[in-house]
C-alpha cells in the first residue's frame, strides 16, 4: 500500500579522536530511527519517549545524528534529544557550544541513493517544531505519542486512501505542525485530516494543523 524509499548507507565518518567516546541522549518524544540522516530516508525502528540513546555524532550542516538505541544504529533528529549538561538539559542540536555534540560526517556512496532522492522533489518546507523542541527537560503528555487516539476508522481510512508524499525539513512527530503550504486531507465525518509526510502517515487535528497520531 505503502510507498517506500530504499537508501543505502554509505560510509560514516567521524572526525576527531575520540569517537570511540558515545553521548548519552533521552528521547523527548517517540522518535524515528531512520537509515540515514534525512525525511527521505526509510524508519527502522521507533525510540521511544524517554528512552536512551547513544549518540555518536551529529551531522554539521544539519540537526540529524548518529544513534544506537537497543543495539541498532542510524539516524534521529537531534531537536528532540536532550542530554545533560551541569545541572540542565539542553536539547542536542539548538545549543551545540554547550553540549558539544561531535560531527559526523555522512556519505553516501549508493547511485540509486542520487536517484531516488532526484525523484522525490524539492523538500516543501518545514515541520513546525513540536512541544518537545520546546519544553527542554520536560516531556508534556501531549508529546509522547498519546495526545489523541483518532480511532480505528480514521486511521483505516487513512491507510486506505494513500496521498502522495510530501518531504519536509524536520521529523514527525506528534505535536509537530503542518505548514499551510501543504494539502492536507479530511477524513470524512470526523474532526481529523491527513497528510503523507517524510515517508509516513500523518492524522492531523484539522482545527490547527498539529499532527495527533502517527500511522505505524
Amino acid at each position: 500500500m505503502f510507498r517506500t524509499l530504499a537508501v543505502t548507507t554509505g560510509i560514516v565518518g567521524l572526525l576527531g579522536s575520540g569517537a570511540a567516546m558515545a553521548m548519552e541522549s533521552t528521547a523527548t518524544t517517540d522518535l524515528n530511527l531512520r537509515m540515514g540522516p534525512g525525511p527521505n530516508y526509510i524508519v527502522s525502528a521507533v525510540i521511544p519517549a524517554n528512552a536512551t540513546v547513544e549518540v555518536e555524532g551529529c551531522v554539521d550542516a544539519a540537526n540529524w545524528c548518529q544513534v544506537t538505541f537497543d543495539g541498532q544504529t542510524g539516524w534521529a533528529y537531534g531537536d528532540y534529544l536532550t542530554t545533560k549538561v551541569g545541572e540542565e538539559m539542553a536539547v542536542l542540536t539548538v545549543d551545540r557550544a554547550k553540549t558539544e555534540v561531535k560531527t559526523v560526517v555522512h556519505e553516501d556512496t549508493s547511485e540509486r541513493s542520487a536517484a531516488i532522492v532526484g525523484a522525490m522533489g524539492a523538500v516543501a518546507g518545514a515541520l513546525i517544531a513540536g512541544p518537545p523542541g520546546a519544553a527542554v527537560g520536560a516531556v508534556a503528555g501531549a508529546a509522547t505519542g498519546g495526545m489523541a487516539d483518532p480511532g480505528e476508522t480514521v486511521t483505516t481510512y487513512v491507510t486506505e486512501h494513500p496521498v502522495e508524499y510530501v518531504y519536509l525539513d524536520g521529523e514527525v512527530v506528534v505535536g509537530a505542525g503542518i505548514p499551510e503550504t501543504v494539502t492536507i486531507h479530511p477524513v470524512p465525518e470526523s474532526e481529523y485530516s491527513y497528510a503523507y509526510v517524510n515517508g509516513v502517515p500523518v492524522v492531523l487535528n484539522s482545527a490547527d494543523r498539529t499532527i495527533v497520531h502517527i500511522v505505524r
